[in-house]
This record gives C-alpha cells, structure tokens and sequence, in this order.
C-alpha cells in the first residue's frame, strides 16, 4: 500500500469515475505489500469553526487562530476526556451503540479533531476568503512493528486523556535533509500536501516532497489535497507532554518500521485527509504573474504568533500545517477494533469501516445535523480585511516570530466577489478506494503478460 492516502475528485451526483491505471501504476499496485488493517472515518461539515484550542490553550477564549472542529458536540475551550464522553452527537459517521462514543478532534462522537483554515488572498485587494474544503477523512492504521499482523505484540488503544499534534503552526522551511530518520525529519515527513491534477497531464502536480519551496505555485484543478501523519509510539507513561510532541514519537519510516526504545508502545497510527477547492478562486488569480494566493490562517497562542502583514497572510509556504488530536475513544471498544477487525484477507484490510461489527456507521445527513454554536463572537466567513486573530504572515525561513494583539478589530471587506466559475468540489473518494481496481486489473494485465 502506498504510504499515504489521497482523497480523488468525483464529479458531484454521480457514481464515482476512475481513470484508468497506467502500467506504472499497475507495477506499483503489484509491488506493494500486504495491507495491514485500517479503517476510516469521514466527517460532514465542521461542528463549529472558531477561535479555541483545549489542547494548546484550554479554557482561554479566544484562542490565536481559528479550528476547524470535527467531533462531538461537547467540544468547548476546557474539553477533558470525561466531558467529550458526554457528547450526544457527532458530526463524523462513525457512532458506536454505547452509552459514550468516540472522541477527538476529527472523528467519532466523544473524539475531537482540529486543523487550520485555508484562506485565500486576492492579490488585487489583499482581502482574505475562507477556501471551501471536501470534509475530512480520518484513517486509522494497523501498521508498524509492534502490529500482531508484523509479528509483534500487538497495539493499544489510546488511553483516557491521551493528547497530541503533529505538525508546527510556526514552521516555514524544511530543516532536515529529506529521508534521514530522525525524529525530527519524521515530523517534517509528516505533513504532507499535493496539487491533485487528474485532467491537465501537461501540468506537473506538486507535492510536498517535490517543492522545496512548499506550497504549489500555480491552480489545482482537482483541489489542494493536505494531509498530516500523527505519531504512532507513545512513552506509555504520559498523556500528554508540555509540548504536546515529547510524549510521542514517530515509526521509524514514518508510515511503517519500529517505535524507538524511548517509546516502545505502539498506537494505531492516525492520518487526517483534507481537500481544498483552491480551483474556485481560478480565474481570480493569474498563476503566471501572482504569487500563490492560499494561505494557513493560524498561529497558536502558545507562542503568541501573529506574524507581520506583507501582501501575503499568516503562512503562504504551507510548512506549518498541523493537527490537534484529543482522545475520548471508549477504550475498549477501540481495542475490540484494533485487536478482533485485523485480519488482512478480510475486508477490514480494505478499510472498509462497515466490516469491523463493533463500529457502526451512520449516516451523512444524521451527522451533519450535529452542530454547535460558536461561544466566539466574530466573523470567520465572508470577505475579509484580515483573518481571524489578525494574524498576518511571515514567508520565512525562518521560523515565524512571536507577536500578539490583543485589541483585533476585523473588518469585512466589500463587495463580496464570487469566487471563480468552477462546479462544487463533489465528492471526494479516497484512492485506497481505487486500489482494488488496480489490483484487479494489475492481475488481469500480469495474466495476459506474464501467463499468470
């Protein structure tokens, strides 16, 4: 299997459509190892979108920048374990039948996920405009060392009050020689984003390996696809670490490998999926002459980050992407999973979530009834003059620099312009989806070529 996922881009109202794979593809599709495995989660429209981080700053009110909150409906600025496990709802499609569900910042009833907000920045007016995004895909992974299926003893469940991120909302360069292995390469490694083309083969699709510099440089037909590898090695002491990282660590090839001696127990291993419609804002931009115009609107306050206004907004090289995963799994029920859904000629090794029984899928139009409203009074959406938090932009290298304003006034830029003339984003089907498809017809192709 490869070592990441992708969402693909299916045209709205309509069965999904896949190209059909290339030899390369089918030679890789052949090359690859048995899955471990996996299953996913997929969240509707966010739960709320504001200014609150119980990971980073709990129980301050406004946090820096502004989450996108992906859950149970208990998420406030002070969550704890105990309090998501109250939650009576999800906006994610995953709902076990217990008296409390999951819970993290990205999936499941008790569970909460979190991640920036892309904006785009018209470079005429230097005005800021969320950028709508295709929900998010949570996956969660069987892989490693310590994984019964690689011979080892087995993985656990998050323990209650288990917190982490992965990613540095302060980051906008590369450190690290690519490939090198240490931990702090791995959490370069990490965050991950592709400029999905599936129409326009003469235009090369950047990614995050490929561009030193970091964010694309020009459209995105078929969306901005961001994703963030959380660690998957704990000390098996702490819940949590001052920094929120220590606790923590990743395998050592990342997506697979052993967990170092510091942190011999092994978790499932967690990845968020998010697609942006940055192809909505095409013809709002000139790819030749501007700059690229998409930019994080973020900066936690544990480093009291708003970086200075140059014509661009808070981060344009896509380097501080990051994720905030706060635990309230039941933690049985997750074990059940890891331990009893693990079979790999099963569909369980397909990711196929319906085929692990102790979790129960619902569906899309139940969870995305599930909301909260925003206990931060400001506008997020719309034309804006700044972005939420006033946070403005550093381009790097260097890591961003510390800066706060307590007094952000924001003001809504008019008129408000249409962004662009494409269709909806659609729907978003991850390419594990597809990679039965290149099996099959990998085998097919094997047995006309080699006689198989």
């Amino acid at each position: 299997m490869p070592a990441s996922s992708r969402l693909i881009l299916c045209p709205a109202a309509s069965m999904p459509s896949y190209r059909l794979p290339t030899i390369a593809l089918i030679a890789a599709a052949l090359s690859c190892q048995p899955a471990n495995a996996w299953f996913r989660v997929a969240c509707t429209t966010p739960l709320v979108q504001e200014r609150l981080d119980p990971i980073i700053s709990p129980g301050v009110s406004p946090s820096n920048h502004v989450h996108t909150i992906h859950g149970g409906n208990m998420f406030a600025s002070n969550s704890t374990y105990d309090t998501l496990r109250t939650s009576t709802c999800t906006n994610c499609l995953v709902s076990q039948l217990l008296p409390y569900e999951d819970q993290c910042w990205c999936s499941l009833r008790n569970l909460l996920s979190g991640f920036p907000k892309l904006y785009f920045q018209d470079p005429r007016n230097k005005s800021f405009t969320p950028v709508p995004d295709g929900g998010l895909l949570v996956y969660y992974e069987n892989r490693g060392g310590n994984d019964t299926s690689n011979g080892g003893t087995g993985l656990k469940a998050f323990p209650p009050g288990f917190k982490m991120i992965s990613g540095s909302p302060t980051r906008r360069s590369r450190k690290f020689t690519p490939g090198e292995g240490s931990q702090g390469e791995l959490a370069e490694r990490a965050i991950e984003w592709e400029c999905l083309r599936y129409t326009n083969s003469s235009t090369p699709g950047y990614n995050s390996d490929q561009t030193v510099g970091g964010f694309p440089t020009t459209d995105c037909e078929a969306g901005l696809n961001s994703r963030i590898h959380f660690p998957s090695c704990w000390d098996g002491v702490n819940v949590d670490s001052p920094d929120h990282t220590s606790h923590t660590a990743f395998l050592s090839d990342l997506d697979n490998g052993n967990c170092p001696s510091t942190h011999p127990v092994g978790l499932m291993t967690i990845l968020y999926e998010v697609t942006w419609n940055v192809h909505a804002f095409a013809e709002s931009w000139n790819s030749s002459s501007d700059p690229w115009p998409f930019v994080w609107g973020l900066i936690h306050p544990r480093d009291l980050i708003v970086l200075v206004t140059d014509g661009l907004a808070s981060d344009p090289t896509g380097y501080s992407w990051h994720g905030d995963f706060q635990n309230g799994w039941d933690t049985q029920v997750l074990q059940n999973a890891i331990d009893k859904c693990n079979n790999p000629n099963d569909q369980t090794a397909q990711g196929v979530t319906e085929a692990c029984s102790f979790l129960t899928v619902t569906n899309a139009t139940t969870a995305g009834e599930c909301k909260i409203a925003p206990t931060v009074s400001e506008t997020i959406d719309g034309l804006l003059d700044k972005l939420p938090g006033c946070n403005p932009i550093q381009a790097g290298p260097q890591d961003a620099t510390l800066h706060s304003d307590a007094n952000c006034q924001l003001g809504v830029a008019s008129p408000t312009p249409t962004p662009g003339k494409s269709a909806a984003m659609g729907n978003f089907v991850s390419v594990k989806d597809q990679q039965v498809l290149i099996l099959s017809l990998g085998a097919v192709l094997a047995s006309m070529l080699f006689g198989l």
